[in-house]
């Protein structure tokens, strides 16, 4: 596997992350809302350690978001460059898969 490659496996890894850690984070506001009418020291302390923990966990969330968009639009101007570049390559590579998905629907029957 070629390193382009394993960088869009990463890429998809890290979208399920980031759709993971979005559900954590709603969970824990939640979380946070439900309890706003408890007290205690404990309580108090707890929720403050976990809002901070939650506001940084929100801004890493967001940079990683960024890095994932700017990595997607990289690749798609990078393959619309190479498919301009090299119109026929593109189409005869097009072809093959198309070739290949067929002969797999094919033989499924």
């Amino acid at each position: 596997m070629n390193t382009k490659a394993m960088e869009g496996a990463g890429d998809v890894g890290k979208e399920k992350l980031m759709r993971d850690l979005r559900v954590v984070v709603a969970d824990t506001e939640e979380l946070l809302k439900a309890t706003a009418g408890q007290a205690g020291e404990k309580v108090s302390a707890a929720r403050e350690r976990i809002y901070e923990n939650l506001i940084a966990a929100k801004a890493r969330l967001d940079a990683a978001e960024s890095e994932v968009v700017e990595k997607a639009k990289y690749a798609a101007k990078a393959t619309d460059v190479y498919v301009h570049d090299n119109p026929w390559k593109a189409v005869g590579v097009a072809a093959s898969v198309g070739v290949i998905v067929g002969m797999l629907i094919g033989r499924g029957r």
